[in-house]
């Protein structure tokens, strides 16, 4: 309710105001029409009077100087035209000075001042200097601000600037510089009181009205700026030092946020560059509660634009030291504000590594040095909670990634792991993610064992279960996701030398061993198959005194897959075994195959319990081993009468009697020196057949219906195959008396219908038909055979 009442009084008092300035006005515009000196004069300082109110807050102020400086616009043309009035500029001078009150005497002044110099009667130095002395006088903040305004305006185009009119005579730009900077100076100081004014339940409302008015402040140095005459000596001698001398003496927060702010937008980059130690000295100085990261990150910001826009200016960062001065002046900020929170700490890292990698981007080691002083920021300290601090320093360590398509060269930063121990886990997690995704956009490899063991560093968050971690926090979708990831990364490790090939593969293998149970089964698997590239690389060499060759690559391999039986992942140890295997068959080494093919029916023996585990794995063991030819007589029978053994004890009949036609291919190979036992096949598929009818009659005793007739059109496919294949055991008759079965089977009153084995069946005896059809020798082969 009082604010509201606030409000309206404030808004009639407004109103009263602008009545009183146009009710005044009025008369005024009477008097310059009559050209009647004296009434203008009497009428334009009562409109004056009505901005020495106290009342209005800043914004309502402005609206009322606003009306009275259109005003006084018109009064201005009125004092130009002499011959209308009859007065002398000089004269007019010293007239306007008999006015009552001292802030419509300070207007008037101002204003003739204005036509004053435009006259060229007086030095223009002269005049300004004395006006901006005389407006000492009105000591309000707010109207001393608004008064010195009104001079700053009207005397922007008359300063005795290089090239302007008003040069000469012993006008120079320095009489132009010493006038603006001492408006700005006085301007500055009753911005600054108004902070000092007021009771505390009021200081916020005072805060917002004092940030209303700081453009009017600004707009002192936005003129300086725009001196013609002031070059870099005279900037780097004169108007700096003044600037921050008064920033710096104000000891007022928002004055030296802002001041600071407006500096480094106004004046060009390149003076900041060459007066760069200058302004930096001055930002220790600064009150603790500036926001002076804001500050300098904008001023590197400026600079690395500045950088960017032409490689000629590169060599004038070199000449002055920029990232030395940089990095010691955030060093001294940091250091001076003790109690400056660690995220503005670490934003000013990221400000200054995002310069480095703009202007310096081939100085490796200014970028690990601006990494090593957030190390050193982040010592002794608990891991990081603040969201926004870990927010920074993941942008900290993205930086580098982003620049550097090759991920090698941020792994050359000594500095870099030891930024990201300090993430949480979480965190830390997320890093790894993104350094991953980097090397996989750019398609990057890393080529040395130095190099991964520095990236599983930092990827270690991935890898194995870091401080603080919680089972129940992860989710297995997110977990799966990050195990994928680390699994590709395992694929880009490449060198073309064996020796150091080897040395990563080792590196990979120290780092994953960690990983525990879960990430294991992700992981192992990626390193075997790297492991197996580089064997089939080195398949015709076997030289002991080689520091890489097959048989040590084996037997690393053996050791790491041997930690899946204990996850446990019986199924995915035997599928690497079996690779293994088959890799030692290409390599010629038969006790190795032999230990690999061992291993696998271990597992299956002792560990895989499962009725369709077995099954798949039995089908594993049966094509691994068919396509084997690096055994004698005595291993391969050996390792065939086991897996015939593990056939013939499968739960299920349709398993079991599809593992003992399978295992006819093991007698079977189909190679120029491959082993042909045609009566062993026949044996398999004789006892597959056994065990179909088996099936059918249990089928028929359980349900009172046989099942279908797939498992014998799967044998006779068999026999076919054989039968085409020159296999002598297997005649014409048998598959005819096999076709007769099944027909005899389809027909009778217990057989289940069922389309798909009669559409199997189908295209099988079209098969037959299409042989017979064919001609040649295998056409008089399949003739005798009656569908």
């Amino acid at each position: 309710m009082m604010i509201s009442d606030a409000m309206e009084d404030e808004e009639k008092w407004l109103a009263e105001g602008i009545a009183g300035i146009q009710h005044n006005a009025f008369y005024m515009h009477r008097a310059l029409d009559a050209n009647n000196l004296r009434e203008a004069l009497k009428y334009s300082a009562q409109l004056l009077s009505e901005l020495r109110t106290s009342r209005l807050s800043p914004h309502k102020y402005y609206e009322l100087y606003m009306r009275a400086f259109d005003e006084l616009r018109k009064l201005e043309m009125f004092f130009k035209e002499e011959e209308r009035h009859g007065c002398s500029v000089m004269d007019l001078y010293e007239l306007v000075q008999h006015a009552g009150n001292i802030l419509p005497r300070l207007y008037l002044l101002c204003t003739v001042g204005s036509v004053y110099i435009k006259s060229k009667e007086a030095p223009t130095k002269d005049v300004l200097k004395d006006l901006v002395e005389m407006c000492r006088g009105v000591q309000h903040p707010i109207r001393g601000l608004f008064l010195r305004s009104y001079l700053a305006q009207i005397s922007r185009d008359k300063l005795p600037d290089i090239g302007s009119e008003y040069e000469g005579d012993g006008d120079t730009v320095m009489d132009a510089v010493e006038f603006v900077l001492q408006n700005f100076s006085e301007m500055n100081k009753l911005w600054v009181r108004m902070e000092l004014q007021g009771p505390a339940r009021v200081r916020d409302k005072m805060e917002k009205e004092r940030n209303e008015l700081r453009d009017l402040v600004g707009k002192n140095l936005h003129v300086l700026s725009q001196i013609e005459g002031i070059d870099l000596d005279l900037y780097k001698e004169t108007v700096l030092p003044r600037i921050l001398e008064q920033v710096v003496n104000c000891k007022d927060e928002l004055a030296q946020y802002y001041l600071m702010d407006c500096l480094i937008q106004v004046f060009p980059d390149e003076y900041h560059l060459q007066t760069l130690e200058t302004l930096l000295g001055a930002c220790p100085q600064l009150q603790p509660t500036v926001d002076i990261k804001t500050v300098l990150s904008q001023l590197m910001e400026r600079l690395s634009s500045y950088a960017a826009s032409s490689p000629e200016v590169l060599p004038e960062f070199l000449q002055v030291e920029a990232f030395a001065k940089l990095s010691t002046a955030i060093g001294k900020v940091i250091e001076t504000q003790g109690d400056m929170p660690i995220v503005g700490a670490i934003t000013l890292y990221v400000s200054l590594l995002t310069f480095t990698l703009r202007v310096h981007p081939d100085r490796l080691d200014y970028v690990d040095q601006v990494l090593g002083s957030c190390v050193k920021k982040l010592s002794n300290r608990p891991k990081l909670e603040d969201s926004r601090a870990t927010k920074q320093v993941v942008a900290l360590l993205s930086a580098p990634l982003e620049k550097y398509s090759d991920i090698v060269t941020s792994l050359t930063l000594s500095n870099y792991p030891r930024v990201m121990d300090h993430l949480d886990s979480g965190t830390n997690k997320i890093m790894a993610m993104v350094i991953i995704q980097s090397i996989m956009t750019n398609q990057a490899c890393v080529s040395s064992a130095d190099k991964v063991e520095v990236l599983f560093e930092l990827i270690k968050g991935l890898i194995k279960d870091l401080e603080g971690d919680s089972e129940d926090e992860l989710d297995e979708e997110d977990f799966n996701e990050e195990q994928n990831y680390v699994a590709r990364v395992i694929h880009v490790l490449y060198n073309d030398d064996p020796e150091e090939m080897l040395k990563i593969i080792c590196t990979v293998r120290k780092h994953i061993m960690t990983g525990g149970p879960k990430r294991l089964p992700f992981t192992v698997p990626p390193l075997v198959f790297s492991a197996l590239k580089l064997i089939r690389r080195l398949q015709n060499q076997d030289g002991d005194e080689d520091p890489a060759t097959p048989k040590k690559i084996f037997q690393l391999l053996n050791q790491t897959i041997e930690a899946l039986s204990y996850v446990p992942a019986p199924e995915l140890a035997l599928r690497l075994y079996l690779q293994c295997a088959e890799a030692a068959n290409d390599c010629d080494l038969e006790p190795v195959a032999y230990e690999f093919f061992t291993q696998a029916f271990v597992l299956y023996e002792e560990e895989i319990a499962d009725s369709k585990a077995q099954v798949t794995a039995i089908h594993l063991i049966i094509g691994t081993l068919q396509r084997t030819n690096v055994f004698g007589v005595e291993n391969r029978d050996t390792l065939t009468h086991k897996a015939t053994g593990y056939s013939a004890k499968l739960l299920k009949k349709p398993d079991h009697c599809r593992a003992v036609y399978a295992c006819s291919h093991l007698f079977w190979v189909d190679d120029q020196d491959g082993i042909k036992d045609g009566e062993r096949v026949l044996l398999c598929l004789k006892r597959a057949l056994r065990i179909a009818n088996a099936a059918q009659q249990m089928a028929n005793v359980a349900r009172g219906s046989s099942g279908p007739v797939t498992l014998f059109v799967e044998i006779l496919n068999k026999y076919l195959y054989y039968f085409e294949k020159g296999n002598t055991q297997i005649t014409s008759a048998a598959i005819q008396g096999l076709i007769e079965l099944i027909k005899t089977e389809m027909q009778s009153d217990t057989a289940t219908p069922d389309r798909i084995s009669d559409a199997f069946f189908a295209c099988t005896l079209r098969y037959i038909q299409f042989q017979k059809q064919k001609g040649g020798a295998m056409g008089e082969k399949f003739d005798t055979i009656k569908v």
